[in-house]
């Protein structure tokens, strides 16, 4: 293996693959950043325009001892908000599985930052729905009585214990994905007991012999 898995973990509950290829030789599937946030944020930076821009004229011509001087912040407030929806307009992952190479392949990027990460086919000992224990908005914030929650998760079981994050989200959604990647690998796809029941499954799993 290539690449380091705790790069791909992901804080949020839900990521949402999608397939963008699929052919006997490749398969890859697509994940996109927040669009609503990152439009949403978009949307009030250029917004904000309307009063940065005479603001920033204001100070050009007369600097911080004019009225314009205690509105400084709306021209730092427009810049930040389009920072950040850059930033999230610029989130986005993928997931390779290349028949050819016998190699699946992950890639993470952000507007400064690019992340990868390969394992081998013989190294990948099984496909795994399981359950991730994520912090709810309010721990994220700061808050002390926030809790985890379970989420459904789909990870790769390496031969040497380690996972890997593929996704995160709906159960059916996540174990199609799952069963798709596990044919493509020629792997067993095993499914945590307790999603077993949503899934309409019986109680038997399929499990790697190790």
């Amino acid at each position: 293996m290539i690449g380091n898995p705790a790069q791909f973990e992901a804080i949020g509950n839900r990521l949402g693959f999608h397939v963008v290829e699929q052919t006997p030789q490749k398969l890859r599937l697509l994940w996109q950043g927040a669009r609503f946030p990152a439009f949403l944020c978009l949307a009030m930076s250029i917004l904000l325009l309307f009063i940065s821009l005479p603001i920033i004229q204001a100070l050009r011509l007369r600097g911080f001892v004019g009225p314009a001087a205690s509105l400084w912040y709306f021209p730092v407030m427009n810049l930040m908000l389009f920072g950040v929806a850059i930033f999230l307009l610029t989130q986005r992952r993928t997931i390779d599985v290349d028949s050819d190479a016998r190699r699946i392949k992950l890639l993470r990027r952000s507007l400064y930052r690019s992340t990868a990460l390969s394992a081998s086919y013989e190294e990948i000992c099984r496909i795994k729905l399981d359950i991730d224990q994520v912090y709810t908005g309010f721990a994220l914030g700061g808050s002390t009585a926030a809790e985890k929650f379970p989420v459904p998760a789909l990870r790769i079981i390496l031969g040497t214990d380690e996972s890997v994050l593929l996704d995160r989200g709906s159960v059916r959604k996540i174990a199609e994905l799952g069963k798709l990647i596990s044919e493509r690998v020629a792997k067993p796809f095993e499914i945590h007991p307790q999603l077993q029941g949503r899934l309409g499954l019986a109680p038997v799993i399929e499990s790697a012999s190790r």
